[in-house]
């Protein structure tokens, strides 16, 4: 299987399998604070239960949009951010039997959102911040 290629090279399978998991793990983790917030079991099993439709979204997402072509670029994150929400307001509402609120939706927007873009935009900064410093050190030389 060939590698794609993005702007700073070949798409490995590991940043792949990073940027799944660090979505899956911001998925999981606005279920666990939002079950913590609002008093409720916090067993592994009823994070995940409350997780699900959004981790069926995000799942729907990376495949509408093709996320393992890019899977690090911001410009995925914020394509990937509403399909996610939208698909989880939805199997929530309608196949887990849960409640869609103004508010929750609100929250769940924009926590989201804050994950899924800005995990990107830090790995954006950083690479190019180390890229900079790798091009001045070999500058000097």
């Amino acid at each position: 299987m060939r590698p794609f290629t993005s702007p700073t090279g070949p798409v490995t399978e590991r940043q792949v399998a990073a940027a799944i998991g660090i979505d899956t793990f911001a998925i999981v983790l606005f279920a666990a604070i939002g079950r913590r917030e609002h008093e409720q079991g916090g067993g592994l099993a009823d994070v995940f239960e409350t997780a699900a439709p959004f981790l069926i979204g995000l799942a729907v997402a990376w495949l509408i949009v093709r996320a393992w072509r890019h899977p690090l670029s911001v410009y995925v994150g914020i394509a990937i951010w509403p399909i996610t929400i939208l698909v989880g307001m939805i199997t929530r509402n309608l196949v887990f039997d849960r409640g869609t609120a103004a508010s929750f939706v609100v929250v769940a927007t924009l926590f989201v959102g804050a994950c899924l873009v800005g995990w990107r935009l830090v790995w954006r900064l950083v690479s190019r911040r180390r890229s900079a410093d790798a091009g001045d050190t070999v500058a000097v030389r």
